[in-house]
This record gives structure tokens, sequence and C-alpha cells, in this order.
């Protein structure tokens, strides 16, 4: 029974556990009164009780408390059994007030006398947004949590990081001694061989670095150079029941990357493609080049729209669920007796690093697809002629001052900043700013979110002013809901940045202040 008369809401699924149709109409006469557009499914037994739920998979559950072979402590009781966010109210004529008590107790959500049900409506929209709220405050927690563990998987590869470096840098030295014995062939042959390994773990260690501190080496790849790489990695995995196919558009063309970087994603790719396929299969993988559109990004992504190369690693494998791939990327969900959980973590990683995206197509017995979008380099260097050239970004410790209430955005832009070379001191308030620059001093610059509730940016920026900071201001403001002039306090180096910020765009206007540049 769909009711469109009212899109105030979503459309709502409403399984309904009462066994008079007429009752039935009655309850939903108060939906439809209140305007709540809905779909409903009638059910007076256990067995399509079940089966509703596993399919239909309700919004939300009405329910009478007593019906003939049935009854709505047991439809709670189920409900309950495997899913605890779901509303459950009870609508019954029957329902005294300590049974109402102990229904509450028991997992209801709410309860409407059928005498009464003026109430129905309101306590209907009331346990839809409680029961998201909930869930809201779980992903947050659940993102919290897996933030901090990545955190300290990121602490803990710095500090290995830093040892195996220690650990592999005499063997560059040894490997120079041994070939110093040329009238040996083998000693020669052993030196080289000693310090090629020492290189590439040098290699391999600089790119776990890159990826804990989340900065990389900027470096011309060749795309041609990037698959001979990876074909040699390859030739010891690949069974014999698998063909390996090579098709690149035009191997010569050149980005902007980090070739080990890159090499170890789709060597990671690869690897799980080959796993994927224990009977046998093909493996392709392709490039090509694209133009990407705007709405081609999704939120979160750094959104610039251009040319870009296409890398493809495509296999003929058992394929995906969707349930597997809306976790593909989550840190340590694995479907591997022996897996991390990291690997495409990484892989997504490296892509964004180099102002990229990835995407994933999968189904059970068709395959999966993998396809990396790395932004190529001409245009790169077009966009940065646009903004102003392609100036060094790289900070010379300069401190910079970051105040951002959120504490994620926060956190990101100070690590951001950090990596490029720069000093930065997070401050999540006006107030917390100010206690700042009183201990330690002006700082060099200043970034801030024009969008703080407890002490505005603009009041905050006044405040700097009163204490005598006359330096660069970077305000990060949303283009719909810029900061007015007349209500800025009067700062000669202020320059606006719009929202949202993308790390080229930012350490652009960054270099561009701290050179004294006028604010446009």
């Amino acid at each position: 029974m769909p009711n469109s008369l009212n899109r105030t809401m979503p459309t709502i699924r409403v399984l309904q556990v009462e066994d008079s149709e007429l009752d039935a109409e009655l309850v939903l006469g108060e939906l439809d009164a209140d305007g709540i557009a809905y779909d409903v499914r009638l059910v007076d037994e256990e067995e399509p009780y079940l089966k509703a739920l596993e399919e239909f998979r309700p919004d939300i559950v009405l329910s009478d408390l007593s019906l003939p072979g049935f009854s709505g402590q047991r439809a709670l009781e189920l409900l309950r059994a495997r899913d605890t966010d779901t509303p459950f109210i009870f609508v019954s004529a029957t329902l005294g007030e300590e049974a109402a008590i102990e229904a509450l107790r028991n997992g209801a959500t709410d309860y409407i006398l059928k005498q009464n049900p003026a109430r129905l409506a309101s306590a209907v929209r009331r346990a839809l947004s409680e029961a998201e709220s909930q869930r809201a405050a779980r992903r947050a927690e659940s993102e919290l949590i897996r933030a901090q563990r990545f955190e300290a998987l990121a602490m803990l590869a710095g500090g290995l990081s830093h040892d195996l470096r220690n650990l592999l840098q005499p063997l560059l030295l040894a490997g120079d001694s041994l070939q110093d014995y040329q009238d040996d062939p083998r000693l020669a042959r052993l030196g080289a061989l000693v310090r090629d390994c020492g290189k590439r773990g040098l290699e391999m260690v600089q790119s776990m670095l890159s990826f804990a501190r989340g900065a990389r080496r900027a470096e011309q790849v060749r795309l041609g150079g990037l698959m001979e790489a990876l074909d040699l990695l390859l030739q010891g995995s690949m069974p014999r029941s698998i063909a390996m196919e090579v098709a690149l558009e035009d191997p010569d063309v050149a980005f902007e990357g980090n070739h080990t970087e890159l090499q170890q994603c789709l060597l990671n790719l690869c690897l799980n493609a080959i796993q994927a396929m224990p009977d046998g299969g093909h493996l392709r993988i392709s490039s090509s080049r694209c133009r990407l559109p705007a709405d081609f990004f999704l939120a979160g992504e750094e959104m610039q729209e251009g040319e870009y190369l296409c890398l493809t690693v495509a296999d003929t494998g058992d394929g995906m669920d969707d349930a597997t791939l809306e976790r593909l990327f989550e840190p340590f969900f694995t479907t591997k007796k022996t897996g991390t959980g990291l690997g495409l973590l990484s892989c997504k990683r490296i892509v964004a690093s180099h102002g990229g995206v990835m995407r994933v197509e999968s189904s059970r017995g068709e395959g999966t697809r993998f396809f990396l979008y790395i932004p190529l380099t001409e245009l790169r260097e077009d966009a940065a002629s646009a903004e102003g050239g392609n100036d060094n970004l790289e900070g010379n410790a300069e401190q910079v001052l970051v105040v951002v209430e959120e504490a994620a955005q926060l956190s990101l832009l100070s690590d951001m900043l950090d990596a490029y070379g720069y000093q930065a001191h997070g401050s999540q308030s006006g107030t917390a700013a100010l206690q700042w620059i009183e201990a330690q001093g002006v700082p060099d610059v200043v970034v801030m979110d024009a969008e703080m509730n407890l002490f505005t940016g603009v009041r905050t920026l006044a405040a700097l002013v009163d204490h005598g900071y006359d330096g660069p201001v970077l305000l990060l403001a949303r283009p719909d809901a810029p900061p007015r002039l007349d209500e800025l306090p009067p700062l000669e180096r202020l320059h606006v940045v719009d929202k949202p910020i993308t790390t080229k765009s930012l350490l652009r206007v960054l270099r561009k202040a701290l050179g004294n540049g006028k604010a446009a």
C-alpha cells in the first residue's frame, strides 16, 4: 500500500504484525494522516514474519500483542535476536502498564493503545530518528577504532622502516666493496647482487615510510618501464594455468608519481587476481587515456576533472558479492585465511597520494576488474600554471598555526603540512590558538576555518589582530558562504581558499602568502 502524497521523509518499509485487517487499516490511517510515505507488509504468523524480516527488511515493526498462534512478545524476541536497531512499536488494545514496562525492558521502542492512536505517527518519526542516530553513533565509533588501529600501524611501520634502513645500508657498502674484486668474477657478481638487493630493500623501506606518513617522492614514471618491472616480479608467481596479457595503449606515456609505490600497488592487485583463479584463468593488465568529468568523483575524493591514465587489472576468477564489495577497503577486513586486510587499503592510499582514484567492478562467477585513474603530468602542470606556476611547494620549516574545529580535518591538514616540510601546530578553537600564540610566539602564517561554532573565524581573526598579528592568513571558506569583507578585521595579507580544499591548491596559496604576495 504505497502512499506518495507527501515526500517530506523517505518512503519507509513497515512490517505490520496484525490479524485484523480493519485494525491494520486504522493504524495505517494515522500514518496517512501525517503524510508519512510507506510500503507495508502484513503478517500474522511466525514463518511469514521471519521471511519478511529477511526479504522485506523493514525500517520499523508495528505489532499487536496477542495473535492466534503468535504473539507480539515472540515477534519482538525474534527481531532483537537478529537486529538491535530496527524500531519495534506495540500497537495493542490489551497492553496494561506492567506489560508495557516489561515490553520496553525487552527491547520494544514504544507502545501505542489502539483506542488512542493519535500519538502513533509522531512515535514512528521519533523511533526512526533515534534508530538512525544510534547507527550513526556506532559507525562513528567504529571509524574511530579503525582510525586508531591504522594510526598504530603507521607508527609501527615508521619504526620498522627506520630499523630496516639501518640494517640495509651496510649491504650497499658491502656490495660496492665486493665489486672492487674485478679479477674474481664470482665476487664481482656477488657484490652486484648484494648491492642491488640492498638498493631494492631501501626502496621498499622508503615506500613503507611514505605509506605511513602519507607523503611521496615525485618522479617521472614511464608506463612501459613500470610494466617491465612488474612483469619481472610476477615471473616467479604466475602459475602455468593462468594466461597473462599486457595491453598498453601508449607505453611511452609518462606521469608524475612514485615508481616503487605504483609497482607495489599493481603487484598486490595481480597477486590477488592470481589467488582468485585457483583453477586457472586469464589476467589482463591494460592502459588507456580517458577524460574524467567532475561528476565522476565521489564524496571525499579530490575532484580534479581532466585527462587521466586508466590502469586496469582484470581477472576471470571467482568474483565478489555485494557484501564483500561494501567492505573491500575496510582496514583488517579480509576473506583470506592468512590475509591481513591491508593490501587493498594500501593500494587505494597509494593511488590517492598520486591525486587519483580507484574503482572496482565484480560479481560472483564473472571475475573482478580494478581501475586505477592517475592524473597525467601534462594536465597537472597546466593546472599548476593556471594557479600561479610550477613553484616548489615544499616548506622551509615555517611555523603554521592551523585553527580548525573538526578534529579529523585538523589532523589531516597538520599531517599534510608536516609532510611538505612545514611545522604545523593545531588548535581546535580560537581560544586555544590565542593561548598558543601567547605561549609560543607569533607564527609565520595562520590557516583557519571560517566556519567555527564556539569562537568564529571572524572573531578569532579580530582577536589575532588585537594580539599584534599582522602576518598572512589563509581563511578556508565555502564558495556559497564567503566571509563578508565588512566583518573582517584589517588584514593586508588575507587569502580566502575555497572549500573543499585540495593539497595542491592550499600549498600554492600558502607559498604565495609566505612570499608576501598580495591577496587577490
